[in-house]
């Protein structure tokens, strides 16, 4: 018997999660509940983005089965750091699936855990798992997720040797000056998170907000993580990505509307969403 769509109650709204994890185990117990709560509080369209193999095999599973989910598939640069080796021709299958909107969650991270830093010779695998992954991204003609964290120097090198690469940099945080220079990039996109709700007044994040053109911008949850204000602590689902919408308007002193419609024509143009 084949496979049937579940059914989720839709209002006729359009908002868009660009980057949700819901393939997670925090949403083992009730991930058709959390599903359905985001369809019915205003989210139009979710892209669930792969960590790994098995979360990206996960993603494939979730595009099949709703309508309004859309994946991406990737190899986070953590795994490079636990010794995990890189299996392209098994992730270009993956992305074979026509819901596949994007390759990603991919990238640089040299943030620090604890007192063990990142080392050179992890840092070299983590480029070469973010080249090779790069290169299957146009290959297949599909955009890419960018996770950087502590690199952002080191990311744009390897990047800018791709200028017509359409990139985004997820749960971006990078300092006014970096920002800057990534805006000159016509293919190169911001999302934000619930974090920006809980900046402080004066941050450095609100006046990149601030500078970042809204045609530049999408929304995400990152979910279950960086839950925003007023759920900040809780697990985080694609139904609060309406409070990082909020938030940006208000950051730019526009209508929460008007953020909703620009990103979400941001999101359908990066990720040629149907």
């Amino acid at each position: 018997m084949p496979k049937q769509k579940s059914r989720v109650t839709k209002k006729k709204v359009i908002m868009i999660d660009t980057h949700a994890h819901i393939d997670f185990e925090q949403f083992d117990q009730d991930r058709e509940e959390v599903i359905r709560r985001a369809f019915d509080s205003g989210i139009g369209k979710i892209v669930n983005i792969g960590a790994d193999m098995a979360g990206s095999r996960n993603s494939v599973e979730l595009v099949e089965k709703y309508d309004e989910i859309f994946a991406a598939v990737g190899v986070h640069p953590h795994e490079f750091n636990a010794g995990k080796i890189l299996d392209i021709d098994a992730l270009r299958e993956l992305a074979q699936n026509k819901k596949i909107a994007a390759i990603g969650e991919i990238g640089l991270d040299n943030y620090t855990h604890g007192e063990n830093p990142t080392t050179e010779e992890q840092k070299e695998k983590q480029r070469d798992g973010f080249i090779k992954q790069i290169i299957l991204a146009k290959e297949l003609k599909l955009p890419v997720v960018i996770h950087c964290r502590d690199a952002y120097e080191d990311c744009f090198e390897i990047i800018k040797k791709y200028p017509d690469q359409k990139f985004v940099f997820h749960c971006y945080g990078a300092d006014l000056k970096f920002t800057k220079k990534l805006l000159a990039n016509k293919n190169i996109l911001f999302s934000f998170t619930g974090n920006i709700t809980y900046a402080k007044a004066g941050a450095e994040i609100i006046e990149v907000i601030k500078t970042v053109p809204l045609e530049k911008i999408m929304l995400e949850t990152d979910c279950p993580f960086l839950a925003p204000v007023p759920n900040r602590g809780k697990r985080n689902e694609p139904a609060y990505v309406v409070y990082v919408n909020e938030k940006i308007a208000e950051i730019k002193q526009i209508s929460a509307k008007e953020v909703d419609r620009i990103t979400t024509e941001n999101a359908i143009k990066f990720f040629k969403l149907t």
